[in-house]
């Protein structure tokens, strides 16, 4: 590691641990209410206005866990081809492959409904810290968990009564902040276009997070409310000559989690227990996943998301991994937490913080000794097993006072839960037999034969005939009659003769046990200390920097960069003359295979239309579909991927070589009317009807 990215890395560190105060880089996933406008004035002399930042959130949506952003007043959505690929397998088949062949609706009567797929956008944000820390003020760690979550589903409740707004309390800052964030949701989509996987993931694994980059990673849906699609006043225009080199950017989106406020004791029980479990876990997956795929086209096609999220998840902890087993990034993480205990020891409160790193440590320790249980203590990779847990739980859960039921079974997340509940997503009972049965040998290797759970749930069993008679005999492919269930309440689940359902009943209550038991253990405590810490941070710096990455909505910013790679010079954008460079120089095949619609019409492309770029802005996992906006809020692009180098962002942001990845618009554009005759929607996005 370079002297350089020692000092990017640890500059990075010390900022968020609270020991710097004004930011030289173009660090952070700010939340909507705090962004650092003192930096942006003075480094880029930009100060966007809250009628800039308003816009800007109204047009961005969160569809299922990642990113996207409307692009026309007609409810038309962008985000990735690799965040929609689930929801365009689902409306596959053997007789149409849209994975493979890609899909455009040329009228709006041809546009596909994507089963279970929910859309929300952020319509307000409300500080309510002084409500939910004050429920909890006076009480032991596990008392004041279950206050606050109580408090928490008291606000939610008042919320969605009071506006029908799905309204959710998030934590900030470890438990720094609490704020109420009501978003309007929409479960009508429908699929509008989306190219071959081949051109979308042009490059495959080999290439994945890696540049130079030359993705067609984009896909469209609408959004319909009682038949027709919505109006969207909120919506980001294209600007087809995207960026120049140099360029200020912002990216809106909803980055899954980051972990750079953790201490030094949870770190190391990240590098020592979470990676070695995990990486094996999906080393796992992986392989029941290959084998059921040999099984034919049909098992192939069915396996084909699940296999590329497993290769990404694989590829992406990996990377993570290796910064946490750095030697001289671990010191300087090391350092950086010795440095701010010496700032707290000094302040109003220093018994209080010392203590809180204590109470981390001691339940970090319990955390990693019932880990490998709360892995393998369940039935992985199985949808319907995942469906029967949460009847088992629901029927039981609204019978009680809404504060106190279990996360997950409020009010305000009722509407939520049945959608999943009664979706009609194709379901694989094969497939779910084979990874379970493959996952129950593995609990069992893990966890030995002797595990209460494991000796449950084999009962003198082979793994393959518990899967069979589980998997193979439910009646829960059934969308009606999971209906029926949910509908007849605690009397028809607990009378049900389902095998599944027959089987959740008996493992429920020790699921409860272990889960209460983490959280009086391990989630109280650390909710308890990581609100002492926060207070120490704030006490020092106020809100000078921004909370880790919780999944919800986030602004980044940064510029469009090239960066050193290899002893050369990562371009800031490639074209598509590199595309079909990079195709020929690998025999067009395998992940290098261009569509064939693109050597029938490659003469007719201007081959000097950029594909991809690369920014500073800081992004990870779950800002994937995140519209790239310039100074005038004008889309320029589209985030897909970050590099290599960005993956130890999860814990540190490198600034000289970390990067996001995006589609560049000209690229977006010029293949929709050359490669797809889809002119219609080049129109609706150049706003040309």
């Amino acid at each position: 590691m370079t002297r350089t990215r020692r000092t990017a890395l640890c500059l990075a560190t010390l900022v968020l641990l609270g020991l710097a105060t004004v930011m030289r880089a173009d660090e952070g996933m700010w939340t909507y209410d705090n962004l650092p406008l003192d930096q942006l004035r003075e480094r880029y002399g930009f100060v966007p206005t809250q009628e800039w930042l308003d816009h800007l959130r109204l047009s961005s949506v969160r569809i299922g866990g990642s990113s996207g952003s409307f692009v026309s007043p007609d409810g038309l959505l962008m985000t990735n081809m690799h965040v929609a690929l689930g929801y365009v397998q689902s409306l596959s088949g053997p007789d149409a492959d849209y994975v493979t062949d890609g899909f455009y609706a040329s009228t709006r009567q041809a546009e596909l409904t994507a089963p279970n797929l929910e859309v929300t956008v952020l319509i307000s944000m409300e500080q309510v810290t002084g409500r939910v820390q004050a429920a909890a003020q006076g009480l032991l760690e596990a008392d004041a968990l279950r206050a606050r979550q109580a408090e928490i589903a008291s606000i939610e409740k008042e919320s969605l009564d009071a506006t029908g707004l799905r309204s959710s309390v998030v934590s900030l800052y470890n438990g720094g902040e609490y704020w109420l964030y009501r978003q309007r949701r929409y479960t009508d989509v429908r699929l509008v276009f989306a190219p071959e996987n081949q051109a979308a993931f042009f490059g495959g694994d080999t290439d994945n997070f890696t540049y130079p980059r030359y993705c067609l990673d984009l896909a469209f849906f609408r959004i319909y409310e009682n038949g027709a699609p919505v109006e969207t006043p909120n919506y980001l225009t294209v600007k087809p000559e995207g960026p120049d080199a140099g360029d200020l950017v912002f990216v809106s989106g909803h980055p899954g989690s980051t972990d750079r406020l953790f201490t030094y004791d949870q770190l190391e029980y990240q590098r020592d227990v979470r990676y070695p479990v995990y990486l094996d876990y999906f080393e796992t997956y992986r392989g029941l996943i290959r084998e059921y795929a040999a099984g034919g086209d049909e098992q192939a096609r069915r396996v084909q998301r699940q296999l590329l999220g497993i290769e990404n998840t694989l590829k992406a902890m990996s990377g993570e991994y290796r910064g946490l087993t750095d030697v001289a990034l671990m010191r300087q993480l090391e350092e950086a937490e010795a440095d701010f205990r010496d700032r707290i020891a000094g302040s109003r409160r220093p018994d209080d913080y010392t203590a809180a790193f204590e109470a981390i440590a001691r339940a970090t320790r319990h955390a990693a000794d019932s880990f490998a249980q709360r892995v393998y203590r369940g039935f992985v990779g199985s949808g319907l097993t995942t469906t029967a847990g949460m009847i088992v739980r629901y029927v039981s859960e609204v019978e009680k006072p809404d504060a106190e039921r279990l996360p997950g079974y409020h009010d305000s997340e009722l509407e939520g839960l049945r959608f999943q509940i009664l979706s009609p997503a194709p379901v694989y009972p094969d497939l779910e037999a084979h990874i379970v049965t493959g996952f129950l040998e593995k609990s069992r290797e893990v966890l030995g034969a002797n595990d209460p759970w494991v000796a449950s749930v084999l009962n003198g069993e082979t793994p393959a005939a518990v899967a069979s008679r589980l998997l193979e005999q439910t009646r829960l492919t059934d969308v009606e009659f999971r209906r029926s269930l949910i509908e007849g309440g605690r009397s028809a689940v607990a009378s049900s003769d389902d095998p599944l359902i027959v089987a959740t009943r008996a493992l429920d209550p020790q699921r409860r046990r272990d889960q209460q038991w983490y959280r009086d253990e391990v989630e109280s405590v650390l909710t308890d200390a990581g609100e002492t810490l926060a207070t120490a941070r704030f006490d020092l710096f106020g809100r000078t920097i921004y909370p880790d990455a919780t999944g919800t909505l986030r602004v980044s910013f940064g510029t469009v960069a090239g960066y050193p790679m290899n002893g050369a010079r990562a371009p800031h954008q490639t074209t598509l003359f590199g595309l079909f460079d990079r195709a020929i120089s690998f025999g067009n095949t395998g992940d290098h295979a261009l569509p064939q619609r693109y050597w029938d019409r490659r003469d007719d492309l201007d081959l000097s239309t950029p594909a991809n770029f690369v920014t500073t802005a800081d992004i990870i996992g779950g800002n994937s579909g995140s519209p790239v906006v310039n100074s005038e809020g004008a889309l320029v692009g589209l985030i897909f991927d970050g590099n290599i180098e960005s993956l130890v962002g999860r814990y540190a942001y490198e600034a000289e070589r970390a990067r996001s990845v995006a589609v560049h618009p000209g690229y977006i554009l010029e293949a929709l009317a050359t490669l797809y005759d889809a002119d219609d929607l080049v129109d609706e996005l150049t706003d040309s009807r």
